[in-house]
């Protein structure tokens, strides 16, 4: 028994580590619902982030597209169900940081900051001083 305690003591630490890739959960912060699953992938060392279910009220749209995106971005008119709404964002210690966020509900495209505590994402949209920051949860496998 002790070997296999000092084993399990003696590897790395980073093994144990937490991942933000996976899907997540996002939760509206302004109702506390369910709003969407947004799987979280690394290219070429920079995290991105496509919505890959949405959860929609019986009256709203139940397959959306981006009509408030600007036009000259790629993912105006497109759904938003496949739709990347986090780009490039490159690690920093605990952080991901420098890429952005779309809020596909409004067409708004933030800087964002990305990290992980208790479990959790922490996502944070901001524009210069002004931000908004969202917990999501991981999926919950069924």
């Amino acid at each position: 028994m002790r070997p296999l305690l000092l084993l399990l003591l003696w590897l790395p630490f980073p093994l144990f580590a937490q991942t933000l890739t996976g899907r997540w959960t996002t939760i509206d912060d302004e109702t506390g619902k369910k709003r969407s699953v947004v799987e979280i992938t690394e290219r070429g060392g920079k995290v991105y982030g496509r919505i890959v279910q949405l959860f929609r009220d019986p009256g709203e749209e139940q397959d959306p597209t981006c009509t408030k995106c600007a036009t000259d971005d790629d993912r105006f008119g497109k759904k938003v169900v496949g739709m990347e709404i986090i780009r490039n964002m490159v690690k920093d210690g605990e952080e991901w940081v420098d890429g952005t966020i779309l809020d596909p509900k409004n067409g708004s495209v933030y800087d964002c900051k990305l990290w992980l505590e208790d479990g959790k994402l922490k996502v944070r949209g901001y524009v210069a001083f002004f931000f908004r920051t969202q917990t999501w949860l991981p999926e919950a496998k069924p």
